[in-house]
């Protein structure tokens, strides 16, 4: 709604500046309301007023329509149609007149006395040189007027081209960006799934009595991924609640035998976050980190300091087996991709592979 406003806002104040260029280039010494009823003012308020409406009718219809769809023939006709208009309309109210000609010719007299002539006055220096032969001062007025009209209707023909082809581009972008992301989506939620589910079966195959609650976990979780996952951002509240109940659901299936560390610091009301940006993250340091019969350690840090989340993953690198969707790493890929497109400029993502842990150290601005 401001976006809009704003837009609204810019359009008139364009108009008004656009409509004002008569009166800036009017004469010093002539006076605001003089100059307003005067013909040759009106007329290019007249002009100028259609000049406007062509800029609107170009690129909302004609650019649109005729251009964007190779109908260019039609497209020039239209073109040399609303400049001929523009051109002549103003002429129909104010028909075109000859200003600054020269007094009218004064009728011949013989001249009987020779002691009575002068020579002739040098012409006064304001007074405008004559027509080539051939021309009348209308037809070098009208050529005049057209020139200047065919120089202000290109300025406003490659305005409205320019700036119409311009925004279909960032269009394109959009929702090219939107249709990456909609894929990146749709590999979010099967993936955390499968894991989860996987979780779930070793707690089944275990006959653990907190296969129930494990259950009741990713109902929650899955809750929150339908009713939060399809947004473009989310409270950082729900997500880190997210992550917890994604831990929790860990700490069911290991018990204590891996040591799990989760701190969050920092003020979290009000913020805002991508959905399941970080939670690529926590999945990769379990599905990589942990073996019973290994030193497994698992470190999970999440600092916000004023508009910047910080998240630092660490666990230790350990012999697991994975499926083989698992080892391409997937979620990491995934979350590095939507990082990109939806954090452009505004995050930093460090990426450290050791020989004895793996480190993911990740910085961006919140909403």
């Amino acid at each position: 709604m401001r976006n809009r406003t704003r837009l609204i806002f810019l359009n008139i104040t364009g108009c008004i500046l656009f409509l004002a260029l008569p009166l800036l280039f009017a004469p010093a010494s002539s006076k605001l309301i003089d100059e307003l009823t005067s013909p040759p003012t009106l007329k290019d308020l007249i002009a100028y007023s259609l000049l406007i409406g062509y800029f609107y009718l170009n690129f909302f219809v004609l650019i649109p329509k005729f251009y964007f769809k190779h109908r260019y023939v039609v497209f020039g006709c239209l073109t040399v149609v609303c400049f001929s208009l523009i051109t002549a309309l103003p002429n129909v109210f104010y028909p075109q007149k000859n200003y600054g000609a020269g007094p009218p010719h004064k009728p011949i007299t013989a001249i009987n006395d020779t002691r009575d002539l002068k020579p002739p006055s040098r012409k006064p220096d304001h007074q405008p040189p004559d027509p080539p032969p051939g021309e009348t001062p209308d037809d070098i007025s009208l050529l005049n007027h057209i020139s200047h009209h065919l120089f202000l209707f290109l300025g406003v023909f490659f305005f409205s081209l320019l700036l119409k082809i311009n925004n279909r581009w960032k269009k394109a972008e959009e929702e090219k960006i939107n249709t990456e992301l909609s894929y990146l989506k749709a590999q979010v939620n099967p993936h955390f799934l499968f894991n989860t589910l996987n979780s779930i079966y070793s707690l089944a195959l275990e006959k653990s009595d907190n296969t129930a609650m494990a259950v009741v976990k990713l109902s929650a979780m899955m809750r929150y991924v339908l009713s939060e996952a399809d947004k473009d951002f989310v409270s950082l509240e729900k997500e880190l609640d997210y992550i917890s109940s994604y831990i929790e659901l860990q700490k069911i299936r290991y018990g204590s035998a891996i040591p799990f560390t989760y701190i969050v610091r920092g003020n979290i009301a009000g913020k805002k976050i991508a959905p399941l940006i970080l939670i690529s993250f926590v999945e990769n340091a379990f599905k990589h980190g942990v073996n019973a019969e290994e030193d497994s350690a698992i470190s999970i840090e999440i600092n916000v300091k004023e508009n910047e989340l910080h998240l630092t993953v660490t666990n230790n690198k350990v012999q697991v087996q994975l499926a083989e969707e698992d080892k391409t790493g997937v979620g990491i890929e995934n979350a590095r991709n939507r990082l990109q497109l939806l954090y452009p400029g505004s995050h930093t993502l460090i990426i450290a592979d050791n020989t004895t842990n793996f480190v993911a150290d990740l910085k961006l601005n919140l909403q």
